[in-house]
């Protein structure tokens, strides 16, 4: 079987080449120093997941997961900074980053967070072969990731689609946040927790004009979503 391809943007030399050392005895490294020259080439290749630094010259890694965010929903991005501020962090996980290490970070919990997103991504493509939803005046798409009414299309990330279809398959049911996490990304730690969060409060956004549908939150449980 053919290794997964990776694209790994990091400018520090030193990093970058340990770094890349250990991923590519697991998968098919990309490494790249300049996030302009790592999008234009994201643009023209295949990759299965980015790594991405976010102080880079030319075009920072919240401007290049904008970026690619625009071409591809669906890509697992994680993000590995020297930034701690929490802020950093929220700002990165809406951009529809899936994970953000700090520096200095562990190797093995990078490859293990590879690992995750990798099978998660491809479970989640596998489980969204389903029936179209209907939910309020919404029609739901799995496969296509297409969320849509009578005013407006809206294309969902894998990971956004991914946490609808849960919640529909399981419509006015608590679903316990350890669940959801499992479901979804393979482990309920605490950051990943705040990355469900993140989720939770674009869905809701998406959702905000209907008056039969609801997503509540269950303190110290978990979710639910209410259609009426």
């Amino acid at each position: 079987m053919s290794k997964k391809r990776i694209l790994y943007v990091e400018d520090d030399e030193t990093l970058a080449f340990l770094t890349a050392d250990n991923l590519e005895q697991h998968f098919d490294v990309t490494h790249c120093a300049n996030g302009k020259e790592a999008f234009q080439l994201f643009c023209k290749e295949s990759f299965d997941l980015c790594v991405l630094d976010i102080m880079l010259p030319d075009m920072d890694g919240f401007e290049m997961a904008t970026e690619i965010r625009k071409r591809n929903k669906e890509i697992p991005i994680i993000f590995l900074s020297a930034k701690t501020m929490k802020e950093d962090r929220i700002k990165g996980l809406k951009l529809g980053a899936d994970d953000y290490l700090v520096k200095p970070y562990s190797i093995e919990e990078l490859i293990l967070k590879i690992e995750i997103f990798l099978n998660r991504s491809q479970k989640s493509t596998d489980n969204l072969v389903q029936k179209q939803y209907t939910f309020g005046s919404f029609q739901f798409e799995p496969e296509n990731y297409l969320l849509k009414n009578e005013s407006q299309n809206i294309t969902l990330t894998e990971r956004e689609a991914s946490l609808l279809k849960l919640f529909l398959d399981n419509p006015n049911t608590v679903l316990k946040r350890e669940k959801i996490l499992m479901e979804l990304w393979g482990s309920d730690d605490y950051f990943l927790g705040r990355s469900l969060d993140v989720f939770i409060s674009r869905l809701r956004k998406i959702i905000k004009e209907e008056t039969h549908v609801r997503i509540e939150n269950i303190p110290r449980v978990g979710f639910k979503l209410v259609v009426e």
